[in-house]
């Protein structure tokens, strides 16, 4: 009976695992501290919560009603952007249009853009000015910054990429054979993009709708320029947060636990999806 061979270095498989485990201390500390980074905030956010008066400053009127609209318009905002997104995505992973690396680059390009920039171009386009909003306007009477309408569209505006994003990623992970299948069948393209396709890549379109949602939750740089400030009308949370900063930062504090815990409730939500492409 041959004996196997011993490893090339003459160390065992145990112990070679045991030391490609090792962590080196030069990535030990800048990871370390950059953990710490993004961890120190939120326990400094957490110690000075003013815990005793936080039941208090959750049930005033003003906090309610900046909740209130920022659910309605996070919402609203996440269907726009699921109801244009989601054909956008099968647009962008299923089809091959001419210039389709610079419409995708066109797409991602809120990520990355100033959120007040985004509201400045809305303004340029949808004010009562914009090249659009002076049509609207004069054709329908129809006015759409600082309404409660601009913020939906601000907030679908910079939301809308992450939902792309990652519905474009579950067609291009779904296997296409099954909608030959179904074409084959006699099904047509949109039956079987309705009945095929859609449940294929059902939990790619919850996560990314996910996503939108809290991004659209969170936004205040388009919004505040688009739509303004405006309590009751356009006050969001971030910018309800903003303006109690200035007068009462116990305020700022208890409407900034409110959005930790939406943030963390969104990161379990979508535990469960991360790992299981992990």
């Amino acid at each position: 009976m041959s004996q196997a061979a011993p490893p090339v270095d003459g160390a065992p498989a145990a112990t070679r695992r045991r030391r490609g485990r090792r962590i080196p201390y030069a990535l030990l500390l800048p990871a370390l501290l950059g953990l710490a980074f993004l961890i120190l905030p939120l326990v400094g956010l957490l110690v000075r919560a003013p815990w005793s008066s936080l039941p208090e400053q959750l049930t005033s009127t003003e906090v309610w009603e900046a909740l209130r609209l920022s659910l309605v318009c996070a919402t609203s905002a996440t269907a726009i952007s699921m109801v244009l997104g989601v054909p956008l995505a099968w647009l962008l992973a299923r089809t091959e249009i001419p210039g389709r690396r610079i419409v995708r680059a066109l797409v991602t390009l809120p990520l990355v853009l100033p959120p007040v920039v985004g509201g400045v171009a809305l303004l340029l386009v949808l004010g009562r000015n914009g090249i659009l909003g002076r049509w609207l306007d004069s054709a329908f009477g129809l006015t759409l910054p600082f309404t409660t309408t601009g913020v939906v569209l601000a907030e679908a505006f910079v939301a809308m990429p992450f939902l792309v994003i990652s519905v474009e990623g579950a067609l291009r992970a779904a296997d296409p054979r099954y909608e030959e299948a179904a074409a084959t069948l006699g099904a047509s393209r949109l039956t079987a993009f309705r009945r095929v396709t859609l449940p294929l890549i059902a939990p790619g379109i919850g996560a990314g709708a996910v996503l939108a949602w809290a991004r659209a939750l969170g936004e205040f740089g388009a919004t505040i320029t688009f739509a303004g400030n405006f309590p009751g009308r356009t006050q969001t949370m971030p910018l309800a947060v903003y303006l109690a900063m200035e007068r009462d930062p116990e305020a700022a504090i208890a409407l900034s636990l409110v959005l930790l815990a939406v943030s963390v409730a969104v990161l379990a939500g979508l535990r469960e999806r991360w790992l299981s492409t992990t």
